[in-house]
């Protein structure tokens, strides 16, 4: 794990991403942060060692990667993990048998099945809360809620929800707050400053940026949190490989230039879908009409490279649209550089079929890339106009 001293600093956003935590090496001066294979660190004598014993324990990429991501966003700790779903779970450690876990009814699939299917059976009940309401969540709050546990925007319908409200109903009732900070990333949004106790990226998404690494990464301000989430990285071992973090480190560094081109190229997919006959609804946080669009607008810098819709002629035309395109790649995942197309009620969602988790089977979900936006929109136009 490492401690962020300086996570509020002066330093813009993108110096911090090219330079916290990333010093010239001293030994060769090398600038980009070496990638340390070794598995064990030789000790002067018993326990009198330079920081690092064991590479489970500690690794020197690993560190740089998260200081990096902690200071971006606004935590004191950092630390990496395997994946995104190994980041949660051991979120999920921190709570005693028994306690609830509140989940929005719109999640990543994964999510809902890690804390439905392995979470559940073993003790640790959950309820699927709609987080727009908040006189509703007050109003029915389980005595026995330990946690509360919120993406925004959400996978895959995009609602955003007010952090800072939430967090606080929670905090008057004892409960931890978890934001997933994956699909706006610490670029437009840091949760923290919000109130969150912990944040939450699968790092394979945006902060990797490039689909060639899968990790997770998990952020407090919280000294006694963070010192029980490193006892168990460390003690259940999911951590990532030491190419993994330099991966994830050299995505992060043009994290802040990749997003912005992500918004720009989402508002000029929205402008098509908006207008075209085979489009039901778009899903987009800037739209005034869409859920959460005043949380967005409070807490965002802007709305994310994240599109989903729904099409008139139901799950039919949302397959046909999904296979029909040739820039946009039919996949699951996103946030990398380039565009993707799923169908999340087949892909992605699937395990949250017939619970409060499932999702509409006209949906299409797009991860709008960086490519230049004329070539996604004529792509897109295409595949529609079949339908």
């Amino acid at each position: 794990m490492a401690d962020e001293e300086q996570s509020s600093g002066t330093a813009g956003f993108s110096t911090r991403a090219i330079h916290a935590g990333q010093e010239p090496e001293p030994t060769t001066g090398a600038v980009v942060t070496p990638i340390s294979l070794s598995t064990t660190f030789a000790q002067d004598g018993v326990g009198n060692h330079k920081g690092y014993e064991y590479s489970r324990s500690g690794n020197p990429t690993r560190t740089a990667l998260e200081t990096q991501v902690a200071s971006l966003e606004q935590a004191r700790h950092g630390m990496a993990f395997a994946s995104g779903l190994a980041a949660e779970d051991n979120i999920l450690r921190l709570l005693r048998q028994g306690q609830r876990i509140l989940l929005g009814n719109d999640a990543y699939g994964g999510t809902f099945r890690l804390i439905s299917k392995v979470w559940s059976p073993l003790g640790f009940p959950w309820t699927a809360v709609d987080l727009d309401d908040l006189d509703a969540l007050r109003a029915d709050w389980p005595d026995d809620t330990g946690m509360i546990w919120l993406e925004t925007p959400t996978n895959p319908l995009l609602t955003c929800f007010d952090i800072e409200a939430i967090a606080s109903i929670a905090h008057e009732r004892g409960a931890l707050v978890v934001v997933d900070n994956t699909f706006a990333t610490p670029y437009l949004q840091q949760p923290i400053t919000l109130g969150a106790d912990i944040v939450v990226h699968s790092a394979t998404k945006y902060l990797g940026g490039h689909s060639d690494v899968v990790g997770g990464f998990v952020a407090t301000s919280n000294d006694e949190l963070a010192e029980q989430l490193v006892f168990t990285q460390n003690a259940a071992g999911a951590v990532p490989a030491p190419f993994d973090c330099y991966l994830v480190l050299r995505g992060v560094k043009t994290l802040a230039v990749r997003m912005d081109r992500h918004c720009e190229n989402a508002r000029a997919v929205v402008d098509l879908l908006a207008g075209h006959r085979a489009v039901d609804r778009v899903l987009y946080p800037q739209l005034p009409d869409h859920p959460g669009h005043a949380a967005a607008a409070k807490q965002m810098k802007d709305f994310g490279g994240m599109v989903s819709f729904t099409l008139n002629g139901g799950s039919d035309a949302a397959m046909r649209v999904a296979a029909a395109t040739e820039i946009f790649t039919l996949a699951e995942s996103l946030g990398a550089v380039e565009s993707l197309i799923e169908h999340p009620g087949a892909m992605t969602h699937a395990s949250a079929a017939g619970s409060p988790l499932e999702v509409p089977d006209n949906l299409i979900r797009l991860s709008v890339g960086i490519e230049d936006s004329a070539d996604l929109v004529a792509d897109l136009e295409a595949a529609l106009d079949t339908v």
